[in-house]
């Protein structure tokens, strides 16, 4: 999207006051879906050959930055609700990339560690997912950018 499409367009406010003249291609979550169709579609040409999801990705990524940690710790530094990060982590384990075993301190607990094999992996991933960003950003100015994510993270 252009930096044009939007101009003259009625104001969110606005937008939402009057069903009439609703338009959603200027509502924010249809310009975030789109958005995040592109950072996506990105993520895919940039890591395939990883063969891993931006959601697979993020729970090797925290989990390389946490060291070992429950799974539910992880869940929540990536992000993920306990049947997203369930479902993440068995594929993970099944690539070999991640192991699992009981907390010696806590015997109900699960703790989830790299392998070794997702230790280098996530080095390779980790040297090519900034290009991902830099693709998703790269018609927007430095200071566009600095702009947009730190409104961005007021809304999360």
């Amino acid at each position: 999207m252009s930096r044009t499409d939007l101009e003259g367009a009625p104001k969110p406010a606005e937008v939402t006051n009057a069903a009439d003249e609703y338009v959603l291609e200027h509502q924010i979550g249809f310009i975030l879906r789109k958005v995040h169709q592109r950072a996506s579609d990105i993520f895919g040409k940039v890591m395939g050959r990883f063969e891993v999801t931006p959601t697979q990705f993020a729970a090797l990524a925290k989990l390389h930055d946490l060291g070992e940690c429950s799974q539910n710790t992880l869940g929540r530094a990536a992000a993920m609700d306990p049947a997203t990060i369930f479902g993440v982590v068995s594929r993970l384990k099944r690539r070999g990339l991640v192991e699992q075993r009981l907390d010696p301190a806590d015997g109900r607990r699960i703790l989830l560690s790299l392998t070794p094999a997702g230790r280098g992996a996530v080095h390779e991933m980790r040297d090519a997912a900034p290009e991902v960003s830099r693709r998703t950003l790269d018609q927007l100015s430095e200071k566009e950018v600095r702009t947009l994510l730190n409104i961005l993270k007021k809304l999360q």
